[in-house]
């Protein structure tokens, strides 16, 4: 079994050192192992974890609702159920946030075109040029 160090999961997770300690304290990560020098070393089942939890924290996810996801995964096969809904929930919220985004987007877009228009129109009219 790989085991890997504070460093190297800083490396593969992109999470801090403090957001490590940060989410072992609050309980969302679980209590890491410690070498006899008393150093952290992390498991791939927690790197893995690790992976999840970036994954509903860039999307959005609320600490409040990860700790419960952790929570029903460290309960057992019996909130399989509850954790489908709890991640089908988080699911339409993201859903919601790409269609706004892509709303937004849109707009961008629309302004974009608008100035190359408008760069366009001043490169055919004779006499709009720009003095150097």
């Amino acid at each position: 079994m790989a085991v890997y160090t504070p460093g190297q999961v800083v490396e593969e997770t992109g999470f801090s050192l403090d957001t490590l300690r940060y989410y072992e304290r609050i309980g969302l990560l679980e209590p890491i192992s410690r070498n006899a020098a008393g150093q952290r070393r992390f498991t791939e089942e927690d790197v893995s974890w690790l992976g999840m939890v970036r994954c509903l924290r860039d999307t959005g996810m609320p600490i409040a609702e990860m700790l419960r996801f952790a929570q029903l995964v460290r309960e057992g096969e019996h909130t399989i159920e509850e954790r489908i809904k709890l991640l089908e929930e988080h699911d339409r919220k993201v859903e919601a946030q790409i269609a706004d985004l892509r709303q937004k987007q849109s707009g961008i877009q629309r302004k974009i075109q608008y100035y190359k228009d408008v760069l366009a129109m001043r490169d055919m009219l004779p006499g709009c040029e720009q003095a150097s």
